[in-house]
């Protein structure tokens, strides 16, 4: 008797007899990947999480998880004929995402929500939630690819180099990454995404992709932090670094490391930038574009994906990608435990903050190997 071939998903058996969950955040990605399994025949089921106020989100455009998205994510599902489920994850997004956020901010850190909820919430709760439905996996429109290694399974960069998502996914476990799929990874354009919503009929075939983080309308982060902590806007001093006043602030949160624009301290011969934030003293302080420039960053909270322990060697040649919106450059991980360590980049790099996230990637191949959060020198 021959052994069932592998299914889409890496399973043994028949798409009808494979349940999956799929996130669906009412955009046109995982609507996508819903539609394409459907197809395929396995057992979907649809989950959209209810994220935060349905009343003040109908009004909000540009983000996720708002109750528009809700109404998309349920119309498709309806299009495709699977079940829907809507879960209202409201308290647990704003304890795990939120107050952090929040927190972050007022202590001088640029915080990135986006990586918390996939890893405090889509990939925890959620990924919880399908295997008491009892579902085979769990599969998300992010653009990221699962591949099986000689071991286990590994996480790669998409085929999309603009718009890959491992930046935001370093931080995936090894027992989540074993029960995830990311159907989107292999694309090579988002036309080709748009394309299949298209073909389908699905009703967000054309929505605009989501840009702002989903609970800070416009991108103005230091509204949503005076909302959340009032009086947190406290004034204080632009400072340079020899600790000259040369300006007032009406409130730190409303700065980030290498800020140029909006000092409000014009008349100088040379620019100048936002080099660091004194939370303690309410001081931004100011300083030539060169003191931006790090090659030592400390990392905690590491989440290591590679097949040999973190531990395993002195130091690790990796590349490195310390923003999202920069692209992987070489450097060197040494570790000082299994959560922390400290990245010597080989080329210095400008802005560098408290609060990011450094990814590491292989240097010969699209793998990636986790990552850190980057940490206060």
């Amino acid at each position: 008797m021959l052994d069932t071939p592998l299914n889409s998903l890496g399973f043994a058996k028949a798409p009808a007899d494979t349940r999956v969950v799929v996130a669906m955040s009412g955009g046109v990605d995982s609507s996508v990947v819903a539609a394409v399994l459907a197809e395929q025949g396995y057992d979907v089921v649809g989950v959209t999480l209810q994220l935060y106020d349905h009343g003040a989100a109908l009004a909000k455009k540009g983000a996720c998880c708002a109750g528009r998205d809700i109404h998309d994510a349920r119309r498709v599902a309806e299009t495709m004929g699977f079940p829907h489920y809507v879960l209202d994850y409201e308290n647990k997004f704003k304890e795990a995402v939120i107050d952090e956020f929040a927190d972050s901010y007022l202590a001088g850190a640029t915080p990135v929500p986006c990586i918390r909820c996939n890893e405090r919430v889509k990939f925890k709760d959620l990924l919880e939630t399908a295997k008491d439905l009892d579902a085979d996996c769990m599969a998300t429109g992010h653009y990221i690819q699962r591949m099986m290694g000689d071991t286990k399974a590994e996480l790669h960069q998409a085929a999309d180099g603009n718009r890959d998502q491992s930046y935001f996914l370093f931080s995936t476990k090894q027992d989540q990454l074993d029960y995830l799929r990311f159907p989107l990874g292999h694309l090579t354009s988002k036309a080709e995404t748009r394309a299949l919503a298209a073909k389908y009929g699905l009703p967000v075939a054309d929505k605009p992709d989501s840009q702002d983080i989903c609970f800070v309308p416009n991108g103005n982060y230091a509204a949503v932090i005076e909302k959340l902590r009032p009086g947190s806007a406290e004034p204080g001093d632009i400072v340079d670094t020899d600790g000259n006043i040369l300006g007032a602030h009406n409130g730190v949160i409303h700065y980030t490391i290498g800020q140029r624009r909006g000092l409000g301290i014009g008349g100088l011969a040379d620019p100048l930038y936002v080099v660091r934030l004194d939370v303690d003293k309410r001081q931004v302080v100011v300083g030539a574009k060169e003191l931006l420039a790090t090659r030592t960053v400390p990392l905690g909270e590491i989440n290591w994906l590679g097949d040999e322990p973190l531990m395993s060697r002195d130091e690790w040649h990796l590349d490195v990608r310390v923003r999202s919106t920069r692209p992987p450059r070489g450097a060197v991980l040494r570790p000082i435990s299994e959560t922390t360590a400290t990245v010597e980049l080989i080329t210095a790099e400008e802005g560098i903050s408290a609060g990011q996230a450094c990814v590491f990637y292989d240097t010969e191949s699209t793998r990636i190997f986790g990552g850190g959060w980057i940490k206060k020198a």
